[in-house]
């Protein structure tokens, strides 16, 4: 038996999704949209029965909308409460204005902002007064299976966009921590090349000290330079996670590097690359984050930008910071890019976000693409 009560428990213990975003103004826009609507219908409708109990049972409970988010259980038991109350005072008949309408969003905000026990509790109150109404003969047998499928269908797209919206944020912080990933093992890199350097010279400072002082003092002077960087890699590096991975003693990409991306045919489109300024006293995460900035972006450039016959890659530097922009003048429109970042611009930006630099991609006025990256030169990790 504990096997058939496992799922319902997951569902009874499922937590609140992320925080609701800030009361947006369209809230307030609809619930004065809505009061309004309501006034007139309750004023110019000449069927209406119990006009003044319709009216403030439907305008008294507006404002339950702009809870919706915050307290959507305590908001669908207030207006589903006072709505299976209020025929009591009119002798079982249903009172209320077609613009009551509104409240179906209630559940809908109930499923998409409520937690397990919320949304459990919640679906009860509802069906319990769509029960009773039926029971007591207020609505038809038709609108009783009419309200019952729109109940049903609100609930199910309110927990299909949480689940979407939770699905979505798994992924993108799958994204960071990968790129989080990929940024310590080419800092792990980095240190472990400089770190087998000083292992070579403190060996052939040791094999020649007898018979040559001088170049055992050399050695010592280099393996002091190397771990001068070293302690500044390291600093670096344990601010971000790394994954166990066997390291690599080679050195990274550098910005350099970025000279043998450019295109040396007739190839369309030609990545032209420009670098200005003193690039090789960068420290390694720096000069590797810029590399592979500007090596997604070409990527980029090349599966999205339509007709593009240019890409230019400019890297500039001065005393404090490296600039980066690669820019492309393939076509505009609606379907050259997704206007919300995809998976490889969040990794871009988590990657300058961590060195403390910044990030941004966009298309131009008139046509293209451009993505800019600025880097301090001292590759602070944030």
């Amino acid at each position: 038996m504990s096997g058939v009560f496992t799922p319902l428990r997951s569902v009874w213990d499922e937590p609140r999704p992320s925080p609701p975003p800030p009361r947006p103004w369209w809230d307030w826009a609809l619930v004065t949209v809505l009061v309004v609507g309501a006034v007139l219908e309750g004023t110019l409708r000449p069927d209406l029965p119990w006009r003044t109990l319709s009216l403030i049972l439907t305008v008294g409970l507006v404002p339950t909308l702009l809870w919706r988010r915050t307290r959507p259980l305590l908001m669908v038991a207030i207006a589903f409460g006072a709505c299976a109350v209020a025929p009591v005072l009119t002798g079982g008949e249903e009172p209320g204005l077609n613009v009551g309408l509104y409240l179906i969003l209630l559940p809908f905000s109930l499923f998409r902002w409520g937690s397990g026990r919320e949304a459990a509790i919640g679906a009860a109150i509802i069906f319990a007064k769509v029960g009773l109404s039926s029971v007591l003969g207020q609505i038809g047998f038709g609108d009783t299976v009419g309200g019952l499928v729109l109940l049903f269908s609100v609930m199910a797209v309110g927990a299909a966009i949480r689940y979407r919206s939770r699905a979505r944020t798994r992924e993108l912080d799958q994204v960071k921590l990968l790129e989080r990933e990929r940024l310590a093992r080419d800092l792990h890199d980095t240190v472990a090349h400089h770190v087998s350097a000083m292992a070579i010279r403190a060996q052939a400072g040791l094999a020649t000290a007898a018979n040559n002082p001088d170049a055992a003092v050399d050695a010592l002077r280099v393996i002091e330079s190397e771990a001068a960087v070293v302690l500044d890699e390291m600093r670096a590096m344990v601010r971000v996670m790394r994954g166990n991975r066997p390291a690599e003693l080679t050195p990274n990409r550098r910005v350099a590097d970025l000279e043998q991306l450019a295109t040396r045919s007739h190839a369309v489109p030609a990545v032209e690359v420009d670098i200005r300024g003193d690039v090789d006293s960068l420290p390694s995460p720096v000069g590797t984050a810029i590399y592979r900035l500007a090596q997604e972006s070409i990527t980029n450039a090349r599966r999205h930008a339509r007709h593009a016959t240019r890409i230019a890659v400019r890297v500039a530097t001065d005393d404090q910071s490296v600039h980066l922009s690669v820019r492309d003048d393939g076509d505009g429109g609606p379907v050259r890019r997704p206007e919300s970042p995809g998976y490889g611009l969040i990794g871009m930006i988590e990657r300058a976000d961590l060195l403390g630099g910044t990030f941004e991609a966009g298309p131009n006025p008139g046509r293209g693409w451009t993505v800019t990256a600025v880097l301090p030169r001292t590759g602070v990790a944030t």
